[in-house]
């Protein structure tokens, strides 16, 4: 595991300060009971222990979840696939924004643990990402994150496109875990298979409008498109 070859290496130290942490806590005996993990996943702790022996692989094949599987990175086109190694970023608990092509390993920690001598992650990673530069600049930001790692780092609003999943069932709409995480990765990948990049919030909206109805709105903390499914999860046409 090579800490300083991931994305942004400035946050080198910081990484480190939490992996040091991580692999003490889970060492301990409250190392399950800090971390949230049950009986059944007792197993993770020693995985955790072992971190930094444990082979490395790209971070797109280490997560997995209902947003990965709609986003389905194993068959994207060639074009797609690159735009998705250079432009996407993982906003990870413990390794902070990476891409998909850096290299880590299995590792078990969410971002609303509180680690002893670090404090909740959240507020951790808030600090150290603040004001930070990064290859985003002067791009658009399409903000596909959970609440929990939304509060890790907050873009700049001009530039901050946040998508809303949005369950239609007899004329109501609502918020459905499951289904919001998939529709992020059906929109991701909607626009890294998009014929020419969108480049403004409004051509944001129209790949995703040829695929589904979407509402573009701007509001204070920036651009927000909602994105209506079905009961079923599939987008609405």
């Amino acid at each position: 595991m090579d800490i300083d070859a991931l994305t942004t290496a400035q946050l080198a130290a910081a990484r480190r300060k939490l992996v040091d942490a991580l692999i003490e806590v889970s060492g301990s005996p409250q190392g399950a009971e800090v971390l949230g993990l049950g009986e059944s996943l007792r197993g993770e702790l020693e995985l955790n222990v072992r971190l930094l022996d444990v082979p490395a692989r790209p971070a797109g094949e280490i997560y997995t979840g209902v947003l990965y599987d709609a986003l389905a990175l194993a068959t994207l086109s060639p074009a797609a696939r690159r735009r998705a190694n250079a432009w996407i970023r993982v906003q990870s608990a413990l390794w902070g924004p990476i891409k998909i092509t850096d290299r880590i390993p299995p590792y078990r920690l969410s971002i609303g643990t509180s680690l002893p001598g670090i404090g909740p992650l959240a507020g951790f990673w808030r600090s150290e990402l603040t004001g930070l530069v990064d290859d985003a600049e002067g791009g658009l930001i399409i903000d596909c994150r959970s609440s929990g790692y939304a509060a890790a780092w907050h873009p700049p609003t001009e530039k901050l496109i946040k998508v809303v999943a949005l369950t239609e069932k007899a004329g109501k709409r609502s918020v459905v875990s499951h289904f919001a995480k998939q529709t992020r990765g059906v929109v991701t990948r909607l626009l890294l298979e998009a014929d020419r990049v969108p480049r403004s919030p409004q051509q944001v909206a129209d790949v995703v409008a040829a695929q589904g109805r979407c509402e573009l709105d701007r509001t204070r903390a920036g651009w927000e498109l909602s994105v209506i499914t079905d009961p079923t999860g599939q987008l609405v046409r």
